[in-house]
């Protein structure tokens, strides 16, 4: 899939802000720090299209950019950062779930985990919430390229156990080398069919 175009559309909190139009979706959702907007840039081919910053918590809205005028990614709130008032962070955890019950063209979640942890409770809440709306959820392994391959292949194992899935819903990234930016690519490609 060739990038041609990209626009920021907006940011929003509740659905009456959400862009009306009805463009296949895809989510980039994740930890506060995981390289949700990072990604974002490199799967995209660009630096800065989506904010990224040194310190943990800068998206704090969801923001939704139009690619090519016929699909749209979200890059979504980080949870989990504990620099964040605990009311805060169930509201970004409330804003990702009224996203999911109210989004119809939202085709696939991406949910990104760093390859150094251990997934938890958030991030199987985020699975079971996106399944019970019927989008299906693929499984993004952040910073490989601050691991070795043999870390990388324990970390993935890991995270298989954590959610208890198969080794491939996981596809392995690294928004400083661009690993695994094809195969995104071409599931976006699938999904717009």
């Amino acid at each position: 899939m060739k990038i041609n175009t990209i626009r920021f559309v907006t940011s929003a909190r509740i659905p009456s802000q959400y862009p009306n139009y009805t463009f296949p979706e895809f989510a980039f959702i994740g930890r506060s720090n995981v390289g949700k907007s990072s990604l974002i840039n490199t799967v995209l081919g660009r630096k800065n299209i989506a904010k990224t910053g040194s310190k943990p918590g800068v998206t704090q809205t969801l923001n939704f950019f139009c690619i090519n005028e016929k699909l749209s990614f979200a890059d979504c709130p980080g949870f989990g950062y504990a620099r964040v008032s605990h009311d805060r962070r169930l509201e970004f955890i409330d804003m990702i779930h009224t996203y999911f019950s109210s989004r119809p063209n939202l085709k696939l979640v991406f949910l990104l985990i760093d390859i150094r942890r251990e997934p938890d409770k958030s991030e199987q809440d985020i699975i079971t919430k996106a399944l019970n709306n019927n989008i299906n959820v693929m499984i993004i392994a952040t910073k490989c390229d601050k691991v070795s391959k043999i870390e990388m292949n324990n970390g993935i194992l890991r995270i298989c156990s954590s959610l208890n899935i198969n080794k491939e819903y996981i596809v392995p990234t690294s928004a400083k080398t661009g690993l695994g930016k094809n195969i995104i690519l071409a599931m976006i490609q699938d999904y717009c069919k």
